[in-house]
């Protein structure tokens, strides 16, 4: 069995414990590998082996640290299928998607790369006269990133890429249940000639290494990928300190189709947003709302295209849906079949565990009808493959159902009609938009949600100054005071 530290100051080590824990293949249900499980004692070892790294890695010419980054990306190419066959083994994924990830993830490392030397600041045209002032903006220090167990190295990326480029450093704690390739990714960091301590993973469970991480008095700010119940924790105990955060949190984004929509492209889009990664993606366009004049047609199309899809191996490339990556999970979403059933929604494809399952974790491919957006199965996020559709009447209809939702991380449009869909686009209340096209995601454009779906963006411009902090510089050209007891 593998055997994997935690990364620290640019070294694997035990915990300070000594106990490890198994992770499990999602397919075959087999234990693969050991995981060091993490305290506060692992945690302080991390921040102060960052703080210290923090010295040096800040102080560099920000073209330095982007020639950095531009050597890592370089490395995660030559690993990408390694990477990728390691995040199959942990989270059950396809390996066509993890390969097309960790294919991807370079990008971030070069666009943020390019950008690091590109953060300015301003010169104030102040109204005082004999002032100069100006802005700089500055790294924030330690940054504590906790990523889920969905698409480990993606969602850290889009983290770690601009919160480096920024002049920051590092502590990582990835989900106990998909730590092992982000230890593999550790390797990549001495390689790259990245100072020791600038980059850091404990691994371990919330309680203990994430808890103990988000309340360390040194960490500058948290970043957090997952549930908003997680993230609502994590938001409470930074409070506390006034941290910094970035919360990436859940969805229950509608896929919205309208009468004029080329059909074939909404049920593929569809399919896409739902059934795609097993349904285990904030992004999931879990409520698909049909205009009630094409509601029957497009279902009829939509099931026929769904029950043609492969449940079975990830690993192998005719795979279309693997397994829910954890047992908690797999619960998870057969509660939420059995409550829909429960409301009065009406099962028309799936609804039960594949009996002959390597693993026991697969879930058939699910639709619901008959939903209402008032029942569980529309409001909350189920994070598997179980869509529920809802008819809408028009625009205002459609407009009204989509944002009666306490999340708004994404949504989708399909429709010929360009006015329209630009309307769709202003009103839709999400962080992201699809317009005939959903899943689309780029290192060049903002991410994130409104509402319950979280706080901040990662990636594209915007997400660098989320890794930054401003500072207003003032200097008298002129020492006369007129009154020293009347604010200048």
């Amino acid at each position: 069995m593998e055997r994997y530290g935690h990364f620290i100051a640019g070294a694997f080590t035990d915990p300070a414990s000594g106990d490890f824990f198994e992770t499990v293949n999602p397919y075959t249900g087999q234990p693969w590998a050991k995981i060091a499980r993490g305290s506060k004692q692992d945690i302080d070892r991390a921040v102060s082996a960052a703080r210290e790294a923090f010295e040096t890695w800040s102080a560099l010419k920000p073209s330095t640290r982007g020639k950095t980054l531009y050597r890592l990306a370089d490395m995660i190419e030559e690993k990408a299928e390694h990477l990728a066959e390691i995040e199959v083994r942990d989270n059950g994924k396809l390996y066509a998607e993890m390969l097309s990830q960790t294919r991807y993830l370079a990008e971030w490392y070069r666009y943020y790369g390019g950008l690091a030397d590109k953060v300015e600041g301003a010169v104030i045209p102040s109204d005082k006269a004999g002032i100069f002032n100006f802005t700089r903006y500055e790294p924030l220090g330690v940054v504590g990133m906790i990523t889920p167990w969905n698409s480990p190295l993606l969602l850290l990326s889009w983290k770690l890429a601009a919160a480096l480029a920024a002049g920051n450093t590092a502590v990582i704690k990835p989900s106990e249940h998909t730590s092992a390739s982000t230890l593999e990714f550790m390797t990549l960091f001495e390689k790259a000639e990245f100072p020791a301590g600038v980059v850091n993973t404990v691994t371990g469970f919330g309680a203990d290494a994430g808890a103990a991480l988000v309340e360390h008095p040194d960490v500058a700010k948290i970043a957090f990928t997952g549930s908003d119940v997680g993230g609502q924790k994590v938001y409470e105990s930074a409070a506390r300190q006034i941290k910094d955060v970035s919360l990436e949190l859940g969805g229950k984004s509608p896929n919205i189709v309208f009468e004029d929509a080329d059909m074939e492209a909404a049920v593929m889009g569809a399919i896409s947003g739902i059934f795609a990664a097993t349904g285990q993606t904030c992004i999931a366009g879990s409520r698909l709302l049909l205009q009630r004049s094409i509601h029957d047609r497009f279902m009829e199309r939509l099931l026929e295209v769904a029950r043609a899809a492969k449940i079975g191996d990830p690993m192998l490339s005719d795979t279309n849906v693997g397994p829910v990556t954890t047992p908690a999970q797999f619960k998870k979403v057969l509660d939420y079949i059995a409550i829909a059933r429960e409301e009065g929604a009406r099962c028309v494809l799936g609804g039960k565990p594949v009996a002959d399952a390597p693993g026991g974790q697969f879930v058939e491919p699910t639709i619901f009808t008959d939903v209402t957006n008032r029942m569980r199965i529309a409001q909350e996020e189920v994070f598997g493959p179980v869509l529920a559709v809802i008819p809408f009447e028009d625009d205002e209809d459609a407009v009204r159902i989509a944002n009666d939702i306490q999340f708004g991380l994404a949504a989708g449009v399909w429709t010929r009609d360009m006015a329209r869909a630009l309307k769709m686009s202003e009103r839709l209340r999400a962080g992201t938009i699809w317009v005939n096209t959903y899943r689309a995601v780029s290192y060049t454009s903002p991410f994130g949600g409104y509402k319950r779906s979280g706080i901040g963006r990662e990636s594209g411009l915007e997400a660098i100054k989320e890794y930054l902090q401003v500072k207003s510089v003032w200097i008298a050209t002129e020492t006369s005071v007129a009154n020293p007891f009347i604010i200048r």
